[in-house]
């Protein structure tokens, strides 16, 4: 169902009502609408400056009901990174062993720094031997063993992400913040802030947040969350984040110059997830959009941001566990925005 009608009501969620657009705009958007629906979509928002331009729901998709993010779970850590700079619980060159104590008796682990860890180039195993969707606890993470050094390798996959969440676990327990875990750090500082509720988070066997995959939120949430990064961590007027960490995002690391700090940014040389998730095959192509941010997950999940045209697009679909299997299937990103925008 398609949402285009005037409501003060919907204001009281964050966002604003579905705002008119010009006819043309109207049928890209719904040239765009049909290729999602037809590749298993269920959600699919547009907004540009903050204003919600387009809204559709198919099949299982309701406005006010989450949709699991899998991988595009990933870049909430980057901005969780932001907000740990701007209380000074963090810095983006330290040393993991500095809190990770345990890496210091490495040779190689001991080098790795923060930004390291969340470019994916800290030389640790991203898959860590696991298949896609297995996800270690925190315990488990900071036991992988690295023989490479850093900067050298781009490696996928969720054992950084726990890893720093164990990071970020001990540093929230030696600065009292009074915290539980990652996870009600991210709510306190940022989610319930920007009005974001999660209908729900996976836990692991120990008990602590997924960092790598596990949210589950509305379009119009993921949303939020993107107007928000575009607006450069800025929100009714404040900075909830460091201005210069939450950049660092968006800067790529030598070994893969197609992802930033937890987000992808398509572009020639990109290396992306894996063989079968068709990004970076398409990598030079959407390269010629303009300047692109991505989070991305299993089953097509998308939260594209466009800086230039300041706008955020949300794309949810069905069949995670297909998309875990057998990859992108017949979707394209460069075929979806260009057919969005018209290009």
């Amino acid at each position: 169902m398609t949402q285009t009608l005037l409501s003060r009501r919907t204001a009281l969620i964050g966002l604003s009502a579905v705002t008119a657009v010009p006819a043309f705009a109207q049928t890209r958007f719904e040239t765009a609408k049909a290729y999602s629906t037809a590749r298993r979509g269920i959600s699919f928002l547009v907004m540009q400056r903050g204003q919600v331009l387009f809204e559709d729901y198919q099949g299982q998709g309701k406005r006010f009901k989450g949709w699991e993010l899998a991988s595009g779970t990933k870049s909430f850590s980057g901005v969780m990174a932001a907000a740990l700079v701007q209380d000074g619980l963090l810095k983006l060159d330290e040393y993991c062993a500095d809190t990770l104590t345990e890496f210091w008796s490495d040779r190689y682990r001991s080098a790795i720094r923060v930004t390291d860890l969340l470019h994916l180039v800290s030389g640790i195993d991203g898959k860590g031997g696991r298949n896609f969707g297995n996800v270690p606890t925190y315990a488990e993470a900071v036991t992988a063993t690295s023989n490479k050094g850093t900067g050298t390798q781009f490696s996928y996959g969720p054992v950084p992400f726990q890893i720093f969440g164990e990071l970020v676990r001990r540093k929230l327990i030696a600065a009292k913040t009074g915290d539980a875990d990652p996870l009600a750090y991210l709510t306190r500082r940022l989610l319930d802030p920007l009005g974001i509720r999660p209908i729900r988070w996976q836990r692991g066997s120990d008990g602590m947040p997924h960092l790598p995959s596990g949210a589950a939120i509305t379009a119009r949430d993921w949303a939020k969350f993107g107007q928000f990064v575009l607006a450069g961590g800025v929100h009714q007027g404040k900075a909830l984040v460091d201005p210069v960490a939450l950049q660092a995002n968006f800067e790529a690391s030598k070994a893969n110059p197609g992802y930033g700090l937890t987000w992808w940014m398509p572009r020639p040389g990109m290396i992306g997830p894996g063989p079968r998730s068709g990004v970076a095959s398409e990598a030079v192509s959407l390269s010629g959009l303009g300047k692109l941010y991505m989070a991305a997950g299993a089953g097509n999940q998308r939260l594209y941001l466009l800086p230039d045209q300041d706008m955020v697009i949300v794309r949810q679909a069905d069949g995670i566990l297909e998309g875990l299997r057998r990859g992108a299937g017949d979707w394209s990103d460069q075929t979806f925005l260009s057919l969005l925008l018209g290009a």
